[in-house]
């Protein structure tokens, strides 16, 4: 790539240019520099490079100036689509979208599960031109007649290898036959199995393929400094709080295995004094946006999270991933360090391995070629450790109270997404309506001692409610005659107690 090369050189629209140069971003990436020209050009593309080198652009200002350049139309529809396998990468993707077309007055629209369906749906009626969305969404978008694909001129499917992974193949395929063939179609992925590309196969047109890195190229991200120690489970806390004050750590990712250690290390951070926060599965979406729009913001530094979590979790300010268990396999590993050393910068990766992870660790070593198949033994004193990550003297398990700077989790505000998901009662069959409103609600009776009660009245005999129980063998009504209570006497000793008696 020249170093010289501008987007202006690549033939893209001044106005957009602008708009980048406005945040920052000159000069293109090689991805980039190789897709656009094709791109721009109106063909199908497949992009390959691995994730953090501009991938995002290199779809996204071609989608934008075919727009830009077609001729105004009163149609409601989105002209483009773009499919992501996740939420955060949705989010991302949208947001690049907007900063993109800032002079443009593009309409970008995110749809995705776990937010409320009418802000999608009234947005969907104004009109759109980009809709930036995940499978499970589109469809029942679709499905309810809300999203219209009749309209759309070019696709994108991004990371279409983590859609493979999270078995999304077949509800894309699904999407692909509802939009019209003659559209452009571009597909970027780090990765190109066979599944990915038997779909490219058949619903691409003699696409190009562009790398955006040499075929020799190894895996890890060049940029990235690989740290692997290994560890004990009781002293790994205390050696991650140390890490953490390395000198020039910056916005910092720690990976656990589980949802539960990810929260157990979030909590135990942040009561040494640190800004932490967790993401994971098992939050709702409000709870993990909430996380990220502070990891993004800097109110946090450390964002504890769960492989599947932080899928598509695009910063590129993070200076530091920590793996606090031992990743599955190598590509896990691969995606957990990927998060760091992105878009050009520098990054550092530190893996502790616990002795029960050795074996895992040295297919994980073997199969990446990363000559560390016995990480040294390290403890959170050791000289070694601080050495090697340029950790201060005199480093404690706690962050110094003068170095407890940023605002914390509470501080960014909870937004109401209007959360789904959540349970509901079945809708009535038809013909059942009328029926299930003309019934009575059922009142719940429950008795103590033989009492009936009910929540907001007093008290009442069994016998009263029931007239089955109101009269005794002689006719006569029971109630009529209050029972006599009946006295309870101590004994000690087999004697009545004199006080009772």
């Amino acid at each position: 790539m020249d170093a010289a090369q501008t987007f202006r050189d690549l033939g893209v629209d001044e106005r957009i240019c602008i708009a980048l140069e406005g945040v920052g971003i000159t000069a293109p990436f090689p991805i980039q520099s190789l897709a656009l020209p094709v791109a721009l050009g109106g063909h199908d593309i497949i992009g390959q490079a691995r994730t953090g080198t501009g991938k995002t652009l290199a779809f996204g200002i071609p989608l934008l100036q075919h727009l830009a350049d077609a001729p105004a139309s009163e149609s409601t529809a989105p002209a483009a689509l773009v499919v992501v396998p996740t939420r955060e990468l949705a989010s991302q993707v949208a947001e690049d979208l907007r900063v993109a077309s800032v002079a443009l007055g593009t309409r970008v629209l995110t749809v995705y599960g776990g937010r409320a369906y009418e802000p999608q749906i009234d947005a969907l009626r104004r009109g759109v031109d980009i809709v930036v969305g995940t499978p499970g969404r589109l469809l029942d978008l679709v499905g309810q007649r809300h999203l219209k694909l009749s309209a759309v001129r070019a696709l994108v499917l991004d990371e279409a290898d983590k859609m493979l992974d999270l078995g999304f193949l077949p509800d894309v395929e699904r999407i692909l036959e509802r939009t019209p063939a003659e559209r452009q179609t571009m597909l970027f992925s780090a990765t190109m199995p066979g599944e990915v590309v038997t779909l490219a196969r058949r619903h691409l047109r003699q696409p190009l393929h562009v790398r955006g890195e040499q075929h020799d190229e190894p895996d890890l991200v060049p940029l990235t400094v690989q740290h692997v120690f290994r560890a004990h489970q009781m002293d790994k806390i205390e050696m991650l709080a140390r890490v953490l004050q390395a000198n020039g750590r910056g916005l910092s990712m720690v990976f656990c295995r589980t949802k539960r250690s990810a929260d157990q290390v979030a909590d135990a951070l942040t009561t040494r004094g640190f800004a932490a926060a967790a993401v994971h599965g098992d939050l709702g979406q409000g709870q993990r946006e909430r996380a990220l729009r502070a990891f993004r913001n800097g109110k946090i530094d450390v964002l504890v999270a769960t492989d599947v979590a932080a899928r598509g979790l695009d910063v590129d300010d993070v200076t530091h991933v920590i793996n606090y268990e031992c990743p599955e396999d190598a590509k896990a590993y691969l995606h957990r360090t990927g998060r760091t050393g992105r878009a050009g910068r520098d990054g550092v990766a530190v893996t502790f391995v616990d002795w029960s992870d050795m074996p895992r660790w040295k297919l994980i070593n073997e199969a990446l070629g990363m000559g560390q198949p016995e990480p040294p033994e390290t403890y959170s004193t050791s000289e070694h450790l601080y050495a090697t990550l340029d950790i201060p003297a005199g480093v404690t398990g706690s962050l110094p109270r003068a170095s407890r700077e940023r605002l914390g989790l509470e501080a960014e505000e909870l937004e109401d997404v209007g959360e789904t998901g959540r349970a509901r009662s079945p809708m009535p069959r038809r013909g059942q309506a009328g029926e299930q409103a003309a019934r009575k609600p059922r009142i719940r009776r429950r008795t103590r001692g033989g009492v009936t009660v009910r929540d907001g009245e007093p008290a009442k005999r069994e016998t009263e409610s029931n007239p089955q129980h109101q009269a005794s063998g002689d006719g006569t009504a029971e109630h009529s005659q209050p029972a006599r209570r009946r006295r309870r006497r101590s004994r000690r000793g087999g004697k009545k107690d004199a006080a009772a008696g």
